[in-house]
């Protein structure tokens, strides 16, 4: 028997939500209370499942708990499991990521961090080591910060080569290693920049949030500060797929399990007006790769709404048929059973939602 997991962090704490039906949900939480929880990651690999959870306590500071029992019970590293080495001069203001490689990589867990860094775990994410090229990349130094800091919050493998790393970094850009992280080279031909004096400079670029392709791993979908583009070449090049969409500004980008071409975005009016577009709550889906997109309204609200969707707070299960779910600033939780078709408001009055996780998980 399964049910799904939906993992919900917020300004002020974990909150679990779990379903046989994504009719009917029970929630516990705050867990963590007053921590904010930027990072989850739900890691299904070698026959158990493990969350993994990155809380920041304004008192005790950044730390990385993990579960083996769906969250009833949490261990904490008695040293720190993600620490900068004392040669940067550096220290852990936030993790922003964590993300289990695929089944060519067992037991491997990557942490992203502000400031902007790396850390690779071998033992699922207990302990982590400092991926120092990316670090030492001459280029880092001139990396910018985004709004909310500067964080690399994106992090892709791929499922074909373990040795294939993507990440991306507020405000450095894309950048790749093709190594296992021994080297790295920026990847962001194609990406507009408009705060910049150069519109496509080789690096430096605000990205927001990358999501790949399920079935073509060469395939990525990129939401941009002010832009929305593809790459089918796993980021050597990368074009813009903005057709229907009411505005090119956002945070979220998020790609269906199991459906080559199905992408989902959270779009917001402008850099400098953060509310959805005609001030309506909408979620907006391509079934073409992104050369045609389309708002997706039934169930979300029909009067002014002004609720900002982060760039992890957009998320699918695995389940079939597919289920999507956003949270917003307003504490609104969402949720659609049928691929984004409707939508049902499962949770209200939450703390802002920073990022949001689901998946099937085996139940006894």
């Amino acid at each position: 028997m399964s049910e799904v997991l939906l993992a919900v962090g917020t300004e002020k704490g974990l909150f679990l939500g779990r379903s046989r039906d994504r009719k009917v949900w029970d929630f516990t939480g705050p867990i963590f209370p007053m921590n904010g929880v930027y990072a989850i990651g739900i890691d299904n690999r070698d026959g158990r499942t493990r969350l993994l959870v990155g809380a920041d306590s304004s008192h005790w500071g950044p730390s990385v708990w993990h579960s083996d029992d769906l969250g009833e019970t949490w261990l904490e590293p008695t040293t720190p499991a993600v620490r900068f080495p004392e040669h940067t001069g550096a220290a852990l203001a936030r993790l922003w990521q964590l993300q289990p490689a695929g089944p060519e990589a067992p037991g491997v867990v990557y942490a992203g961090t502000e400031p902007a860094a790396l850390f690779r775990s071998t033992d699922g994410g207990v302990s982590f080591d400092f991926v120092e090229a990316l670090w030492s990349h001459p280029q880092r130094e001139q990396w910018g910060a985004g709004f909310g800091g500067q964080g690399l919050h994106t992090i892709l493998t791929d499922p074909k080569d373990p040795a294939a790393l993507t990440v991306a970094v507020s405000s450095g850009g894309v950048y790749r290693s093709g190594d296992g992280g021994a080297s790295w080279r920026p990847s962001n031909t194609g990406i507009k920049v408009s705060f910049l004096p150069e519109e496509y400079p080789e690096f430096g670029q605000c990205v927001h949030k990358i999501a790949p392709d399920p079935v073509l791993p060469d395939r990525r979908y990129l939401q941009n500060h002010g832009g929305v583009f593809r790459s089918d070449d796993a980021g050597d090049s990368w074009q813009p797929i903005e057709n229907g969409l009411p505005a090119t500004f956002g945070f979220a980008v998020a790609t269906h399990p199991r459906r080559s071409g199905v992408a989902y975005l959270a779009p917001l009016e402008a850099d400098f007006m953060r509310m959805p577009p005609d001030h309506r709550c909408r979620i907006y889906r391509t079934e073409d790769g992104g050369e045609h997109w389309a708002p997706l309204t039934l169930g979300l609200p029909g009067e002014d709404h002004y609720g900002v969707v982060l760039r992890d707070a957009l998320r699918c299960d695995d389940a079939d048929p597919a289920g999507v779910y956003f949270g917003n600033r307003n504490g609104e939780l969402y949720a659609s059973a049928d691929e984004g078709d409707s939508w049902r408001l499962i949770k209200s009055h939450l703390p802002d939602i920073l990022c949001v996780r689901a998946a099937v998980v085996p139940v006894s």
